[in-house]
């Protein structure tokens, strides 16, 4: 079994992300990809969402949170829609024109009862990676994991990233953010005391 990595530098990520708007249009499959990577949800979770839990059909508006139990830990998540996820979701509503509470967010397209499998959200994310010529080790999991690498960039605590992840110990978190010998470095060369 393979280590599972974050894509770490912007530009991969945007040409990554971009895949399924300039290469193979496909709104279902780049919705997932910028949801996941914004909510750092569990493939799992993310694929078991519907519509309810994203748009409140008594206001007509987006909520302006998602709280799910995850399946994994049992924990309550509750993580706020941000912009790029509001608008990814806000076009992709108007492109699924119909859509009932009950019906999956990002549905099979061989039933659409069905929420995507588990394999299928792998070869859309494998497909986008390869494509852009990402390393091999770039997965389902790889979205959680941009987001927390990408968060810790930006000066977010690790402990911080504990929290929302849900981790039971930092050690699980340090490993998520794949900390390499250059980024150690870097560290390093900043200083000049």
């Amino acid at each position: 079994m393979s280590t599972t990595y974050p894509i770490k530098t912007r530009k991969s990520l945007e040409m990554f992300k971009d895949y399924y708007i300039n290469i193979r249009p496909n709104p279902r499959n780049y919705a997932m990809i910028v949801t996941g990577l914004n909510t750092a949800f569990r493939i799992g979770d993310l694929l078991k969402l519907q519509w309810k839990d994203v748009w409140n059909n008594l206001t007509g508006n987006f909520r302006t949170h998602i709280c799910i139990e995850e399946h994994k830990t049992g924990k309550l998540r509750v993580v706020p829609i941000n912009k790029s996820a509001r608008d990814v979701l806000e076009e992709y509503r108007r492109f699924c024109k119909q859509t009932a509470p009950e019906d999956y967010l990002f549905p099979s397209m061989r039933n659409k009862t069905q929420p995507l499998s588990r394999y299928q959200a792998y070869r859309i994310i494998k497909t986008a990676a390869l494509a852009c010529g990402l390393d091999e080790h770039i997965s389902c999991h790889s979205l959680r994991k941009t987001f927390g690498y990408h968060a810790w960039k930006q000066g977010t605590p690790p402990a911080m990233l504990m929290e929302l992840y849900n981790h039971s110990s930092y050690g699980i978190t340090k490993r998520y953010l794949g900390i390499e010998q250059d980024e150690k470095d870097s560290v390093y060369l900043k200083i000049d005391l």
